[in-house]
């Protein structure tokens, strides 16, 4: 390996992380708007946000808020952080630790929500993904047989069949190779930390430290010069999320041996069984669910950060892993949180396939006929979802679509690039854009974090819509949506198209907004409140 032509950022970068995260802070500083932009109204501070702080000084200044339960269906979420535990949803029908289901709905002890991704021995912490699943139902059928011994009734599965494995082969190959980039990464990080820490003389040091090393070394010169890139950058602060994303693929992603029901312990050949699962909503690997529990309602304490809707209930349903959520559990997710009160469900999960898409299909009909809001993420792929399917989907396989569902595209702080880089859109599909850009939210072991995502643009404009129902509670699902997309902040510029980047043009192709989601807009606090007053 020659030190000289290794270019560690394009090597984090070639991974494609867009949910990545900056420096975790030791202690909570104060929620200023700098840190929480989502927060910011663009006439006032020149940021895109959703105008929430100047909808709370001048138009809800004096009003008070009615009880909102907003679910978040996630990994799980750490609910002792200083910054959510006030804010958590309460059962008040269920006794603590019981053991005994109090109120008779079929969940022991759920009292601040439940997990469909655990069961008595354990928690679901990866997953396969769904593609993965799908092509290990395939070669189960089909790796024992050649072309000539298919029939004519198998023979469209048994091309799917070729087509998965091709398909699987390569992403495994992938997988390898970006396992060996981080190796490679890890070793030269190493050689250069060490080199630094000579240096500097210090086993802890700063950039400031870094630049005022004079050495006519040649080595050592190299190391200090990508060293400085790399903490100025925020490298190194990701490397934990860059280990765990390249083990994931390893240990479940791809994984054909893994078998998580054994752990769940249910009755997996029935898509509508709906009593399984655990309390342990915390789970196993809470980052994801911190976060966006945090985005939504954190508490208005003065430090860390301050939720959308300060006030909200979160109730907090577990059936998100690392990989693809299951279409079983999502739907049973959906359900629970109807059933105990939820008003708006919170969803900022997707995959490429939903095989058990009818159970998922019924769930979301269900919260729709009780008047719940759905709001889901469009995903991080920087594609068109009119195109390429982002499951679940308010689109019902009749075709017909769900009348309370919102589908959430990222937005960035800058207009000039609005759509964040790796957003997915859609003129049909996507709703509204929202604040999704170093998101600024709570994080595991009482932290704090930036991630960036349409995982983040989801729980934001959750956030928004339960501001508004809470201060204006006789509206119904279908009016707060009615409302956020007709109040949604247009923009008429150009921005890069998601996805268009290429080496030789890294600005991307110029579209206009409007042309990437239905309405064109930002949603936005400040404008909601001032439309819902007309809807008195």
């Amino acid at each position: 390996m020659t030190i000289n032509k290794i270019t560690c950022t394009a090597l984090f970068l070639s991974l494609g992380i867009h949910a990545i995260s900056q420096s975790n802070a030791p202690e909570a500083p104060k929620a200023t708007l700098e840190l929480q932009w989502q927060h910011a109204d663009l006439t006032n501070d020149k940021l895109f946000g959703v105008s929430a702080q100047k909808a709370y000084n001048e138009l809800l200044k004096g009003k008070k808020p009615s009880p909102i339960i907003v679910a978040v269906l996630d990994s799980g979420t750490e609910t002792f952080h200083p910054d959510l535990n006030k804010n958590i949803w309460m059962n008040t029908d269920e006794i603590p630790s019981n053991g005994i289901d109090d109120d008779k709905n079929g969940y022991i002890d759920d009292v601040h929500g439940w997990s469909f991704i655990g069961g008595k021995d354990g928690d679901v912490r990866g997953d396969n993904l769904e593609f993965t699943r799908i092509y290990k139902d395939l070669k189960d059928r089909f790796d024992q047989k050649d072309a000539a011994s298919i029939s004519s009734e198998e023979k469209k599965e048994y091309e799917k069949y070729l087509s998965f494995k091709k398909q699987y082969e390569d992403r495994v190959a992938k997988s390898k190779e970006e396992k060996a980039q981080y190796d490679q990464f890890i070793m030269f990080y190493s050689m250069a930390d060490a080199a630094m820490k000579g240096a500097t003389g210090k086993e802890k040091y700063t950039v400031e430290d870094l630049k005022a090393i004079q050495s006519k070394d040649e080595m050592t010169v190299q190391f200090q010069t990508v060293m400085i890139q790399l903490m100025e950058g925020g490298i190194i602060d990701q490397l934990e999320d860059w280990r765990n994303q390249v083990e994931d693929q390893v240990n479940y992603s791809y994984n054909l041996e893994l078998d998580t029901r054994k752990i769940v312990g249910d009755n997996y050949a029935d898509p509508r069984e709906r009593i399984y699962g655990n309390n342990h909503i915390d789970g196993p690997a809470a980052e994801h669910g911190t976060h966006v529990a945090g985005i939504i309602g954190a508490t208005a304490n003065g430090f860390g950060i301050d939720g959308i809707c300060p006030t909200a209930q979160l109730m907090i349903v577990r059936c998100v892993p690392a990989g693809d959520e299951r279409d079983k559990d999502v739907a049973n997710a959906i359900r629970y949180a109807v059933d105990n009160g939820a008003k708006i469900i919170n969803m900022s999960f997707g995959k490429a396939y939903s095989p058990q898409k009818q159970v998922v299909d019924e769930a979301v009909q269900y919260a729709e006929s009780k008047g719940v809001l759905l709001i889901h993420a469009a995903g991080n792929d920087g594609k068109n979802i009119d195109v390429k399917d982002n499951f679940p989907t308010k689109i019902y396989n009749n075709k017909k679509s769900c009348s309370t569902w919102m589908e959430i595209g990222a937005s960035d702080s800058d207009p000039s690039k609005l759509a964040a880089s790796f957003s997915n859109y859609g003129k049909k599909e996507v709703d509204v854009f929202a604040p999704g850009v170093d998101v600024y939210s709570t994080m595991t072991n009482n932290t704090y974090k930036k991630n960036s995502g349409t995982s983040m643009a989801s729980p934001v404009t959750a956030g928004v819509a339960a501001a508004l129902w809470s201060y204006y509670p006789q509206l119904t699902a279908q009016q707060v949506k009615e409302i956020l997309e007709k109040s949604a902040v247009k923009h008429k510029g150009k921005v890069p198209l998601p996805g268009s980047a290429t080496e030789e043009k890294p600005e991307g192709k110029s579209v206009s907004f409007k042309k990437l989601s239905r309405t064109g807009g930002v949603v936005n606090l400040y404008e909601a409140v001032k439309l819902a007053e007309k809807y008195k």
